[in-house]
């Protein structure tokens, strides 16, 4: 039953094409080039789509290279697993440890400069001395009467221990002399802010007042800048401290918690800071403080490290290139980043195996820094190609470069002839 049905459907295709087939015998070159000529626009389109296509799917789809062909020279190198340091790129903005603006506290005339502008000075130096003789006389005053008060209590005292005066004169006594020691106390801390001292170690800035000037004890001081006006400053001089210095920058949201693991084991963030263009001006330094809340504007969060500036060639305001030693990956695959081939279905590397045959293997790229990747997808001690894998297919097979050897020339053997 079987075989007559299969017979009986062979029968009727074989009805439905014999017409067709009959007419295939009647085709002649004369009919082709007609036909040819009529519709060769749309023979060229078509011919075009199916070369395209084509290409298209040995490009996606592409078969292995077969043993014809040579094998194809590479260079390759031994994935091993090792510490990698994570470094974090950021970029900042100098700025000073300390800025003091050196102000008035009372109102009075500048009598002494004694520094200059641009002045290193150190903490305690005296920097102004003001016309102080009104305060001086005050405090003179005053510590006498408290001398002669403190006089009268002690004579009070020994009149009490003869019962010639009684404890309540005493007391009197003891109170007139510690009023008397405190206003003269108070008056010695008047006299004092006639002389104007740095609270820091640092560098004077531009002084802006002069001999004579006046100034107030308020947020501006008052200096003459030319024969027939006066005009208002921020402050009578500014020091600021440069050894050592800091430099400011931020970290994205993203990194936040890598830095925060390391410091969780109170060690110090280490930084390398760069200062211009060149690139020559390098300094080492350390993390002092990360702030304790992200900016949702940048959705960052600010970061401030300290670096030494023993020559003082580093000043506040100047732009810095920072790279954060955030945490070091332990035992992780690390190859050169040429290694990696970007394709159609992602990264992937070429493996060597023993018979010199590549294989493609995708691999996941966590961290890539300065020419190295760290990826995730193949073993240690595989062979992978470095170079020369633009040609590569699964199945490829390859050489390994031989590394040019200099050829020294020969020794010359030869001896120079003695004169006779």
């Amino acid at each position: 039953m079987l075989k007559n049905w299969v017979m009986s459907r062979l029968c009727a295709v074989w009805k439905k094409t014999s017409p067709h087939l009959s007419k295939l015998k009647k085709i002649d070159y004369p009919t082709v080039k007609a036909f040819t000529l009529q519709y060769k626009w749309r023979i060229l389109i078509v011919l075009v789509i199916l070369y395209a296509g084509s290409k298209t799917y040995d490009y996606f789809f592409p078969a292995p290279t077969k043993g014809g062909g040579g094998p194809q020279t590479i260079t390759s190198v031994v994935a091993e697993k090792k510490d990698v340091p994570l470094i974090i790129e950021a970029t900042g903005t100098i700025i000073s440890n300390s800025i003091v603006d050196i102000r008035p506290m009372i109102t009075n005339t500048v009598k002494t400069i004694h520094v200059k502008d641009g002045q290193e000075v150190k903490e305690g130096e005296l920097l102004f001395t003001l016309d102080d003789r009104n305060d001086r006389a005050n405090y003179e005053k005053l510590k006498a009467l408290a001398d002669d008060a403190q006089k009268q209590y002690l004579r009070a005292k020994e009149l009490v221990e003869k019962n010639f005066i009684s404890k309540a004169g005493l007391e009197t006594s003891l109170a007139n002399a510690k009023s008397a020691q405190a206003a003269a106390r108070s008056a010695e801390v008047q006299l004092s802010f006639d002389s104007i001292r740095s609270p820091i170690n640092g560098r004077a800035g531009i002084i802006n007042v002069f001999p004579g000037s006046l100034v107030q004890a308020s947020n501006v001081v008052t200096t003459s800048t030319n024969s027939t006006a006066t005009s208002s400053v921020g402050s009578m001089v500014t020091i600021t401290q440069l050894n050592p210095i800091n430099v400011q920058f931020v970290i994205p949201e993203k990194d936040i918690p890598i830095i925060l693991e390391n410091k969780k084991d109170d060690a110090p963030l280490k930084v390398k800071v760069t200062i211009g263009d060149t690139g020559k001006n390098t300094y080492e330094g350390q993390v002092l403080v990360i702030d304790n809340q992200v900016d949702p504007l940048i959705a960052a969060v600010r970061v401030k490290a300290q670096i030494p500036n023993d020559k003082l060639e580093v000043l506040p305001g100047q732009f810095a290139r920072v790279s954060l030693n955030a945490n070091t990956l332990k035992d992780v695959i690390a190859v050169p980043t040429q290694a990696i081939v970007i394709g159609p279905a992602g990264r992937l590397v070429y493996v060597v195996d023993k018979d010199d045959k590549v294989t493609a293997k995708p691999v996941k790229v966590p961290y890539e820094y300065l020419g190295t990747s760290v990826i995730t997808g193949i073993n240690s001690g595989d062979r992978i190609v470095v170079e020369g894998k633009q040609n590569l297919r699964t199945g490829s097979k390859v050489r390994e470069a031989k590394a040019a050897k200099s050829e020294k020339p020969p020794a010359d053997k030869s001896t120079a002839a003695e004169p006779k």
